[in-house]
């Protein structure tokens, strides 16, 4: 069996595969944030896309960044002209509350994500409904 397919293998031709010119006149390229890897946009539709009876009604959605350094969080609603980042907090601000190191571990992280919440529900008035 293996004598066999090393024939056939022998006897195929090399076919160079050449791109020509109108390849590349209907090649069109893929969106620049799609091209850097950042932006997965089947994903962000799903994310952001809203029912059409529900009329305009903004769609928040809660993001949260680690680096090595920081936590970032945000919540962010989408537009048509872009993403409108509504609040934020980040963990180099949790020294002015008690929590001096230690700031891209877990409890940093709930505790930025806490800090947010916090400021979003004092931006839309709620703060006092809500204890925290």
């Amino acid at each position: 069996l293996l004598r066999q397919l090393a024939v056939c293998i022998e006897k195929m031709p090399f076919v160079k595969v050449i791109k020509s010119k109108s390849y590349f006149k209907r090649y069109q390229v893929k969106f620049r944030r799609r091209r850097e890897g950042k932006t997965d946009y089947r994903a962000r539709k799903r994310l952001t896309i809203q029912d059409k009876n529900k009329y305009n009604t903004p769609r928040y959605r809660f993001v949260v960044r680690i680096t090595n350094k920081d936590v970032i969080c945000q919540f962010v609603r989408a537009l048509i002209v872009g993403d409108e980042v509504v609040c934020a907090a980040y963990a180099h601000e949790l020294p002015r509350y008690g929590i001096p190191t230690g700031l891209t571990n877990y409890s940093a992280a709930y505790a930025t994500g806490l800090l947010a919440a916090r400021r979003l529900l004092t931006k839309f008035g709620l703060a006092d409904k809500y204890q925290g």
